[in-house]
């Protein structure tokens, strides 16, 4: 018997560790919401955020390689090319944006931007900031839109 719970626990433990070793970075889940091709229910406020480094250089949920430093921004249901103007509501600044990958998976959140994007509106130091996004121009999907 001894031998036999070896066993078994050996497999048991051979099946979690395997399970662990999937994705669970939300950047890489497929996204469940259909875009909207109605521009009214963007025009929205609520607080954008942004990613950078952990994710520089991986694929988009659009299937572009991530790059920091270029204006684009993640968001739930956004045809993708979708231009946007992200507008800090405490300074003023904006920033025009293309939507190229899905998020945030923060529920709290309306917009993830890339670094160089979050930089032009000052978001960096807090990490967060209350925001105004406002549809330029919806984007056709399956095209992909280099800058």
């Amino acid at each position: 018997m001894p031998v036999r719970r070896v066993i078994r626990t050996s497999v048991l433990m051979c099946v979690l560790f395997l399970a662990g070793c999937g994705t669970t970075s939300p950047r890489f889940r497929s996204a469940s919401t259909v875009p909207s091709r109605d521009v009214s229910v963007h025009q929205l406020t609520g607080i954008a955020s942004y990613y950078a480094q952990e994710f520089d250089g991986r694929p988009t949920a659009n299937g572009e390689v991530y790059d920091m430093h270029q204006l684009t921004a993640a968001h739930r249901t956004l045809p993708f090319n979708s231009l946007v103007r992200v507008t800090n509501q405490r300074t003023g600044e904006s920033v025009v944006v293309r939507i190229n990958d899905r998020g945030p998976f923060k529920n709290d959140r309306v917009i993830d931007l890339s670094l160089a994007a979050a930089e032009r509106i000052g978001i960096i130091a807090p990490g967060t900031g209350q925001v105004t996004l406002e549809v330029l121009e919806l984007g056709t999907p399956g095209t992909v839109v280099t800058e």
